[in-house]
């Protein structure tokens, strides 16, 4: 009894010291405070992008799949000019919208990258998410860059790789 006992305490010690990550995102951008007014004068050319972005990836057949992590990097690749960013949808593989990131204009500062993180555990987006960044930028700016990261480990194999956005418009 006392070895039964003494099992439960240790795997409930195991147990305790797993950290959880739960289904919910951990923002690590907050995009009230980067809220931007726009003036109808400014003279800014638009664009919208498309990034694939993976949840899950297939292995050994259709019917079993590996969770991923997913950083979405939002990148101003201008050393002058502010980018802005009207949309930043996150839809699934049957494009359903899972969430919209902004609801009013944002900007991002000269050189500044951001990132949202799709959580490993958050396998909502599928083999076959995307995300659709509405945005704009000055005349003579470059256009913004945006990737997608996609990573796992699991004891001492690691798996990753890069996705880059489609200009589609």
């Amino acid at each position: 009894m006392k070895k039964v006992i003494g099992l439960i305490i240790v795997l409930f010690c195991f147990y305790s010291c797993n950290e959880t990550l739960g289904n919910d995102e951990h923002e690590k951008i907050d995009w009230s405070e980067r809220e931007a007014s726009i003036q109808p004068i400014d003279s800014l050319i638009s664009g919208k992008s498309y990034l694939s972005v993976y949840s899950q990836i297939y292995s050994y057949s259709q019917h079993k799949t590996y969770n991923l992590t997913a950083m979405i990097s939002i990148r101003n690749t201008s050393i002058k000019d502010s980018l802005y960013l009207f949309n930043v949808n996150y839809y699934d593989t049957h494009g359903t919208l899972l969430k919209a990131y902004i609801d009013k204009p944002v900007y991002l500062s000269p050189m500044e990258t951001i990132d949202i993180v799709i959580n490993e555990v958050d396998v909502a987006g599928g083999t076959g998410g995307n995300f659709i960044f509405d945005w704009k930028t000055p005349k003579a700016s470059p256009e913004p860059i945006f990737e997608g990261v996609m990573t796992s480990t699991s004891g001492q194999q690691g798996l990753s790789f890069l996705t880059h956005a489609t200009r589609i418009d």
